[in-house]
């Protein structure tokens, strides 16, 4: 198989070209086509199994002609290659109408596969790196707990040992994709009276364990994304063990650090497509608005920021082609992204006004009311924005650290 960027590149349009089909390049027009500007899913149950169903087997396909981790060792079916190779064909499958295999990517593949090759011995290796890259396996992040908020030292779900395994009590909150996934990286209080970030230890919880309950949360838009995850007298072999006893808190870097990137690498869905200047302007001449001094200011600054972060990450890709190593513009695009798409329903429920709260069947108008109500859930998501902005503050710009200033 082809290394050189420009051999790898035409074997990866052969693949897409006979396995899909290109999407359509037809301008934006106003009232045609969907106006669904939501962030996160709003698929009845049988949909959304199906759309699971259908990534699963896009993922396989991709592992099973080399495409399914570009990245990763040849050992476990990867390709070996860089993340220049990655971007490449990204922005190439980006141009087919393919499955979106969101649920297996953003937080399996972009965080904890890479964590459980970092920190994982042969044996968990074998067992589940292959199988989450060829879309067998499901992976979530057992992480938020309900009294620990964004303090991730702060877990209190216990881990008590038991000869060769641990028995696991507590509650995990806020986590992605439970409903779907087959096994979770767990975050575990193993020494209560070691200092904050110490005494903690991470395991692979495969779900199906007795003792796991997965309860889904509503969120105001209809729609269930996150669960609590209930642990109880849950028994777990030292062979789940992701890492050495008391050590945990080097993993979750890890599978943070791995968060940052693929959070801030997302392209945002149908709503950050929907940031742009014709859907938006149209917004405005739908509304009877397009005169008003006011909101013309509000999209041009919207439309700069928007345009910016595209540039950011635009930068970080040439750097990326040139052989540097990734910089901050993870941290910084994670929070762009997020903020941009607070922003974009802030400016439509400013130009609808009572529009966004009643659905007249208005083509593009009442649709905005899925990303406002997301719009909590967008701050959070990922390591809260003022998280982001302390980490960005003093890894980046060299800052005194918080409660030394």
């Amino acid at each position: 198989m082809a290394t050189d960027l420009a051999d790898f590149t035409r074997e990866a349009r052969a693949f897409l070209d006979a396995h899909a089909l290109r999407r359509s390049t037809e301008q934006f027009h106003w009232g045609q086509g969907s106006d669904r500007v939501g962030y996160f899913s709003t698929l009845p149950a049988e949909e959304e199994a199906a759309a699971v169903h259908a990534a699963r087997a896009w993922q396989r396909t991709r592992f099973e002609n080399g495409f399914g981790w570009i990245t990763g060792p040849a050992e476990f079916g990867g390709r070996g290659l860089g993340q220049v190779h990655d971007l490449a064909y990204d922005a190439l499958e980006a141009e087919y109408d393919v499955p979106d295999t969101g649920v297996l990517a953003v937080i399996g593949l972009g965080m904890i596969g890479p964590t459980i090759l970092a920190h994982g011995t042969p044996q968990q290796h074998e067992r589940y790196l292959r199988p989450m890259y060829s879309g067998e396996v499901i992976a979530c992040q057992l992480f938020s707990e309900p009294a620990a908020g964004s303090d991730l030292a702060g877990v209190t779900t216990r881990a008590v040992r038991d000869g060769d395994h641990w028995v696991i009590n507590g509650q995990k909150v806020w986590t992605s994709v439970a409903q779907h996934a087959q096994v979770g990286e767990l975050l575990c209080r193993t020494d209560p009276d070691a200092p904050k970030h110490r005494g903690i230890t991470a395991f692979l919880l495969d779900l199906d364990t007795p003792g796991v309950e997965i309860r889904p949360l509503r969120q105001m838009t209809g729609s269930a994304e996150f669960n609590e995850v209930f642990l109880t007298d849950v028994r777990i072999p030292d062979t789940q063990r992701l890492g050495p006893v008391d050590e945990g808190w080097k993993v979750a870097m890890t599978t943070l650090m791995n968060e940052r990137a693929t959070v801030g690498g997302e392209s945002g869905g149908a709503a950050a497509g929907a940031l742009t200047a014709d859907r938006l302007s149209g917004l405005l001449r739908a509304v009877s608005r397009a005169d008003d001094g006011a909101l013309r200011r509000d999209l041009a600054s919207l439309l700069a920021s928007v345009q910016a972060a595209k540039s950011l990450n635009e930068r970080a890709a040439r750097r990326l082609r040139a052989g540097s190593a990734p910089g901050p513009e993870g941290s910084i695009s994670k929070l762009a992204l997020a903020q941009n798409l607070i922003r974009g329903s802030r400016f439509a429920a400013d130009a609808l006004g009572p529009r966004i709260i009643a659905d007249t069947g208005g083509w593009g108008t009442f649709a905005w009311a899925d990303l406002l109500l997301s719009a909590p859930a967008l701050r959070i998501l990922g390591g809260t924005e003022e998280i982001m902005k302390n980490i960005l503050a003093e890894r980046v710009l060299g800052l005194p650290k918080e409660g030394t200033r």
